[in-house]
């Protein structure tokens, strides 16, 4: 005899995909979080910051202030869309991590060790964004595997 399974995906995939999908949500609002302290701390109190010479991207520090403080508050309103499963959010997610890494690595020279840490964690939600697919149209990341309603 066949069985026949219906097309639905598999229960340990969708535990996955959530799995994935909150822990990119938690590492982009964690991300965006840091980014807004490190840009007020860069706005009121530029003395934090080292001061290199000769850097080919040097700008003011007060300007990579307003810049990580926008990004890491966009970084943190996205999260809030991944909680929910948007679509957009995972788009917008791996778009504001890639800048995120770009702001970081041109401000490397200004606070290295963090800068990569964040370079790190933003690598990390760009995986997670990433590697997750959807298998149908009723897919839900956060659905509990084996509790239908």
């Amino acid at each position: 005899m066949t069985a026949t399974h219906p097309a639905h995906a598999h229960p340990t995939r969708q535990a996955w995909a959530g799995g994935l999908m909150t822990f990119g949500a938690v590492m982009l609002m964690i991300a965006g979080l840091l980014d807004v302290f490190r840009g007020i701390m860069a706005i009121a109190s530029d003395d934090i910051f080292v001061n290199t010479r000769n850097y080919v991207f040097e700008f003011d520090l007060t300007g990579w202030g307003w810049i990580h403080l926008i990004l890491g508050a966009v970084g943190v309103l996205v999260s809030f869309g991944l909680f929910q499963a948007m679509t957009w959010a995972r788009v917008a997610g791996v778009g504001i991590a890639a800048l995120i890494i770009i702001a970081n690595f041109l401000s490397l020279p200004y606070y290295p060790v963090w800068s990569v840490v964040m370079i790190a964690m933003s690598g990390f939600i760009i995986w997670a964004l990433c590697v997750v697919r959807q298998d149908d149209e009723t897919f839900d990341p956060f659905e509990r595997p084996g509790h239908d309603i």
